[in-house]
């Protein structure tokens, strides 16, 4: 009589296995069923409907002629290399304010310590637009604003990135200080030899977040530019869609151009992002 193979506790079977992936399916349509529809919207040509009843989702003549008329309409590369200096700056200030703040807050003993990270803690709870006016006048009092840098410079060092860092630089063994200590190494040289290497994943996530953040930030840009040679990508394409008039495959064309830099940071950097999950922040 042949054994039949028992499951383990709490092995799915085969009608829940099946619910998981039909979950899953329904999950993947969702997130990235739109993005889809987008890129075939900005590959269709003008001879093809794209408000019909029943819409092709594969271009029957598929052109890259609507990316061309995107940089004929606006400045899309202007806009686009506003935008990448704003990133760079919000980058660049998060790696290096997050990852000091956050060692700071989690290696270094000083007063009122527990009260600083109380108020970063506390900053979370205020949804942006709360803040926003004080921003723009403290932007202002700085003659900064229509300058890229007043569009940067409120995300260059965010509550959420140095609590982030801190739970990172947390997870570090205590040991390995103390060691290197021992061997006469300063701060600067403990921060550097000891904490960065084990923190890359938690840095990657702060450097892929941030980035996205800027990339796609509107109303913040919105608000501080004037000039619309100053303007954002994000900005700019709002030219993409006339007063009287809309093309839609301009509009996806523009979209998927504004989304191809999203998609390169985090190509580049996935391998350390999944890597700083799977195994947390310290290596064995």
């Amino acid at each position: 009589m042949p054994v039949r193979a028992s499951r383990g506790f709490g092995t799915p079977g085969p009608a829940a296995r099946a619910v998981r992936y039909a979950l899953l399916l329904l999950v993947l349509l969702l997130t990235v069923g739109p993005f889809l529809w987008q890129l075939s919207t900005s590959l269709k040509g003008p001879g093809e409907d794209v408000y019909s009843r029943t819409p092709d989702f594969l271009p029957s003549d598929p052109t890259f002629s609507n990316y061309a008329q995107v940089a004929d309409t606006i400045p899309v590369w202007t806009y686009a290399l506003n935008s990448l200096t704003v990133a760079a700056i919000a980058v660049l200030g998060n790696v290096v304010g997050a990852t000091l703040a956050g060692y700071a807050l989690s290696r270094l003993r000083f007063r009122g310590a527990r009260l600083v990270l109380g108020l970063f803690l506390a900053t979370l709870v205020l949804p942006g637009e709360v803040t926003i006016v004080s921003q723009y006048v403290t932007v202002r009092s700085m003659g900064l604003t229509d300058t890229l840098l007043g569009v940067a410079l409120p995300g260059a060092i965010a509550m959420l990135n140095v609590l982030l860092m801190y739970t990172a630089f947390q997870a570090v063994p205590p040991e390995l200080d103390a060691a290197a200590l021992v061997d006469g190494a300063n701060v600067w040289q403990r921060l550097v030899h000891v904490g960065l290497p084990n923190v890359r994943g938690m840095l990657s996530v702060v450097v892929i977040f941030t980035f996205i953040g800027a990339w796609d930030d509107f109303l913040w840009p919105l608000i501080v530019l004037n000039d619309p040679e100053r303007y954002t990508l994000t900005v700019g394409l709002q030219y993409l869609d006339g007063t009287f008039t809309a093309n839609p495959r301009l509009i996806a064309a523009g979209t998927m151009i504004a989304f191809l830099p999203i998609v390169a940071v985090f190509a580049a950097l996935q391998r350390f992002f999944f890597k700083g999950v799977e195994e947390g922040a310290i290596k064995g």
